[in-house]
């Protein structure tokens, strides 16, 4: 009978020639013994694989703009990011095409908003700068002032939410699609379709129906001048029951479309400290009104430029009340005195 040899987890010394072999015992089949685990894995690759899900999330928010911005250029939006941000639900909102918006809607809201519209490509430097003087004076520290065009007003009401620094950089990029991918005349449709007229109620077409009970097609001078005069603050000023500074905001308006008379403003109304727009794209401007008898100063579209060569005065926009037509102003120049008639030749005698 061989001896016992007791297990041992030491490596055994090498047997003597001759000798028995030891035994040997793999110390996974011990009793109790748990199976060792997998060396974890390096951190690097850990950190790799957070750095590809984040770069691939990123692409997808740069992607899915442009792609609702393509699909926008030819379909309406379904509903925007103000309208799922609104305090008044459910909203009114019906989309029509530009065929059925009066052409006096699209004037009203070019002069009210953005009276550089045809001419820049999505941001108003001249604007800009007076936006920055405006923050710099210490009378206005808690009323920062912005200065969107409608093309950035735009891009802000599909996709966006008001205030913030970086909502403006955001703004600033989708603006630039804009303006690429869809052309004026289609950022101008849709603006006059997805902007706020009231607390709830967006596009010219729910408001003319809510405020004139017409569709906006047959929006008059007057009323398409009233719409374009809350635009700023529609939650806190009324298209139905105008304040004294509505009411002067959309004489003004009226002015800059052609409708002016002796008593319009030449300069844009600001509202009293108490109805400041929160909106900080809101700044005022200074714009004088058209001059008499000559064509208004707002173009229907690019091709009408009142300034290009070749062009032609723009027709009279829909809608408009011929008593409202621009009477002139008195002329600050004086009066020329007038020339005495040469005196008639004597007449010749017989010769």
């Amino acid at each position: 009978m061989k001896p016992r040899i007791e297990p041992s987890l030491e490596p055994a010394a090498p047997p003597a020639p001759g000798a028995p072999e030891a035994l040997r015992i793999d110390p996974a089949h011990r009793p109790g013994y748990a199976a060792a685990r997998p060396a974890p894995a390096p951190e690097r690759r850990r950190s790799s694989s957070w750095f590809g899900r984040l770069f691939t999330l990123f692409l997808l928010l740069c992607l899915l703009p442009v792609v609702a911005i393509v699909a926008l250029r030819w379909l309406p939006p379904p509903v925007t990011s103000y309208m799922l941000q609104s305090p008044t639900q459910p909203v009114q909102y019906h989309w029509v095409p530009a065929d059925r918006i009066a052409e006096v809607a699209r004037r009203a809201v070019v002069a009210a908003e953005d009276q550089k519209f045809w001419t820049h490509r999505g941001f108003d430097l001249e604007a800009i700068r007076k936006a920055e003087a405006w923050n710099q004076d210490p009378r206005h520290r808690n009323r920062r002032r912005g200065a969107s065009t409608i093309s950035q007003q735009t891009a802000k009401n599909l996709f966006l939410w008001p205030g913030g620094y970086v909502r403006k950089g955001i703004e600033a990029g989708l603006t630039v699609l804009l303006e690429k991918l869809w052309g004026k005349k289609r950022i101008l449709e849709v603006y006059l379709n997805v902007v706020e007229f009231g607390p709830g109620v967006y596009g010219v077409e729910a408001a003319a129906q809510k405020y004139f009970n017409k569709p906006a097609s047959q929006l008059t001078a007057e009323e398409a001048a009233r719409l374009a005069a809350v635009l700023p603050n529609p939650r806190h000023w009324s298209v139905a029951h105008p304040g004294a500074y509505v009411q002067a905001r959309t004489a003004w308006i009226m002015g800059q479309m052609g409708y002016g008379s002796r008593n319009t403003p030449a300069q844009e109304p600001v509202p009293p400290a108490d109805e400041m727009p929160d909106d900080e794209d809101y700044l005022p401007r200074d714009a004088a009104p058209p001059a008499p008898g000559l064509p208004p100063e707002i173009p229907l579209d690019e091709e009408q430029q009142p300034d290009a060569p070749g062009a032609t005065a723009a027709p009279p926009p829909q809608g408009a009340d011929p008593s409202a037509a621009p009477t002139p102003p008195p002329s600050d120049a004086p009066p020329q005195e007038a020339q005495p008639a040469p005196a008639a030749a004597p007449p010749a005698g017989p010769s």
